[in-house]
């Protein structure tokens, strides 16, 4: 089941098939690359865990899962647990699945709606797409929805949400450019109330992690929603673009540091053959992937678990 802030909904028909083709580059470039490495060998040699650490940092799945894969490869031929060089595939398909388990968190139950996403990251990570994504994906689920353009900062913003917002059939609460987002973001909470809306979905200025005022103002958002519902935001999903590779785990940090982050939307997975960003993002940072983008179509944002994830990387 996959579990929303209004409880579980039923697992989705093809979703492995759909993860299969949305990372078919990943899978093309690591998998791909393990069976070349491993093929034709028995014997487990240095020269083998050497190709392997390079296949496995070349992924992007970050040095320190590589070096945990590796010596847990070691100990296990030391104590000879294994000696056949085709054991270690399902090795590192296990430990990849429990470094992703490892990080998942309940989504916060919501007994009284609306309940609040808030939505950060950099400008061009794909947030405001992922907002309408998001949007269109709990329409599908049942719920009512409303969009809340807090990015003042840029009339494009303002403009780039209204067109999801029509696309989706999606009212969108909205000031003028350069307007207090916390203002605005006042007003889409008490139209939420009112409406008796299921979801407010908050779109937020593109802020770079190096900019304190920016992340003062989130803080100031966070304040103001509190006032309002006393448990908001229920979720704080920070957008990551993943063929950023290594570099978004700085941004990751920042804004976890400032912003409580609790889930992370991967975006443009299918763009990337370092799929592996997505084992470094959960061992490196501890927080859970919610979604992952995987094309341009508004079905293409598909909820994340670790089991069908790295069931779609190995079958």
């Amino acid at each position: 089941m996959i579990q929303t802030l209004f409880g579980s909904v039923p697992p989705e028909p093809n979703l492995l098939d759909r993860l299969k083709a949305g990372i078919q580059k990943t899978r093309t470039g690591f998998v791909e690359r393990l069976e070349d490495v491993i093929g034709g060998k028995k014997e487990i040699d240095a020269d083998l865990l050497e190709e392997l650490e390079y296949t496995l940092i070349t992924a992007d799945i970050g040095v320190k899962t590589a070096t945990e894969i590796l010596e847990s490869i070691r100990q296990r031929v030391d104590r000879k647990l294994v000696a056949d060089a085709h054991e270690i595939k399902s090795l590192i398909r296990q430990h990849l699945l429990e470094v992703l388990e490892a990080s998942e968190r309940p989504v916060p139950r919501v007994l009284e709606p609306p309940a609040v996403v808030l939505v950060v990251g950099v400008n061009g990570s794909g947030k405001t797409t992922s907002i309408g994504k998001l949007a269109s994906r709990f329409k599908q689920e049942g719920h009512s929805v409303l969009l809340c353009a807090a990015d003042t900062f840029r009339a494009a913003a303002i403009e780039q949400l209204e067109i999801w917002g029509s696309r989706t059939s999606t009212d969108v609460i909205r000031q003028q450019a350069g307007s207090d987002p916390s203002a605005v973001l006042y007003d889409a909470l008490q139209a939420a109330k009112s409406r008796k809306v299921d979801y407010v979905i908050v779109d937020t200025a593109g802020r770079l992690h190096t900019k304190v005022n920016l992340m003062a103002e989130l803080e100031k958002m966070r304040r103001t929603a509190v006032k309002i519902i006393p448990a908001a935001p229920h979720e704080v999903l920070l957008v990551l673009d993943a063929t950023t590779g290594q570099n978004g785990l700085e941004q990751a940090r920042k804004f976890t540091e400032s912003s409580g982050v609790t889930g992370i939307i991967l975006t443009k997975l299918d763009g990337t053959a370092k799929g592996g960003i997505v084992i470094s993002i959960a061992r490196e940072l501890n927080l859970p992937i919610r979604y992952i983008g995987v094309g341009e179509k508004v079905e293409d944002l598909l909820p994340f678990d670790p089991e069908q994830f790295v069931a779609s990387l190995f079958e």
